[in-house]
């Protein structure tokens, strides 16, 4: 059964997602309900709900949200990955705040903002703050700035990392070897997971399984399935495949992994990651 360790909840009525402008096939509501008569069909049994980006003023209230959702009957939602600003000085305040049955992770989108955000001493304190914490951090770059995270993850070495989308590599643009060689590099830090998600978004239009296999095998050979976590991505999967087909090719991809360690990356290390299970 899978963990969906990256699944967005969108409801406009609710909170404002100032980038959803920019992305006309994503922007509409999309709600847990559709999520969850697909998901009872493929096999995700547990989810972690990842921030969506929203303003600066909604962040709470969209871990507000995440918590009610957790406290419907049957709910198979676990927890949140929350937005946060570690680059602001009230960034200890929040994080003192929290309420930490909802909140178990804490994610910066990195591409939107500038270079440099993550090499300020602000930013990296807060971050250190997280590792002491016992909260695990996001990281959400392009392939061209992975050399960043690399500088991040040394200069927090007891805060626990997850890089998402296997580190968005350029499939689309051709550029494999340049994504391997600093992929190899990142995996040398032992506080830094990779997350198989959605990577059918950064493919072309007419990707196949075989466009994503060299990534995919890359990424297992990197890290190894005992610091991988899989997410969905969805809605931004839907760019360019649907929630099923991801799943799908993820199991394709996965085939020749032995038993343990599929269930492993579907799930076991979430748990631990997350939840200090297993």
């Amino acid at each position: 059964m899978i963990f969906d360790t990256h699944l967005h909840l969108i409801d406009r009525s609710r909170l404002s997602y100032p980038w959803l402008a920019g992305l006309p096939p994503l922007d509409r509501d999309w709600d847990f309900d559709s999520y969850l008569a697909t998901a009872a069909r493929i096999g995700i049994t547990d989810v972690l709900h990842m921030e969506v980006d929203v303003a600066d003023a909604d962040i709470d209230r969209e871990t507000a949200w995440v918590a009610e959702l957790m406290a419907r009957p049957g709910s198979p939602l676990r927890g949140a990955i929350s937005a946060a600003r570690p680059e602001s000085e009230g960034f200890e305040a929040w994080l003192e705040r929290i309420d930490r049955r909802v909140v178990r992770g804490v994610r910066r989108v990195l591409h939107v903002v500038p270079d440099d955000l993550s090499q300020s001493d602000l930013f990296r304190r807060n971050i250190r703050r997280l590792g002491k914490a016992g909260l695990p951090f996001d990281i959400c770059m392009l392939q061209r700035q992975l050399p960043l995270a690399i500088d991040l993850a040394d200069a927090c070495a007891d805060t626990v990392f997850i890089l998402d989308h296997c580190g968005v590599p350029n499939i689309a643009g051709g550029r494999f070897e340049d994504w391997a060689n600093v992929i190899r590099q990142i995996a040398e830090r032992p506080n830094v997971n990779a997350k198989l998600s959605g990577i059918s978004a950064y493919g072309p239009p007419d990707w196949t399984l075989q466009t994503l296999r060299p990534y995919v095998s890359h990424l297992i050979d990197a890290f190894g399935p005992g610091r991988i976590v899989w997410g969905s991505d969805r809605p931004v999967c839907t760019l360019q495949s649907s929630l099923s087909e991801w799943v799908a090719t993820t199991h394709a991809l996965l085939q020749d992994q032995d038993s343990a360690d599929r269930a492993q990356i579907l799930g076991g290390n979430a748990r631990r990651i997350w939840f200090n299970a297993g």
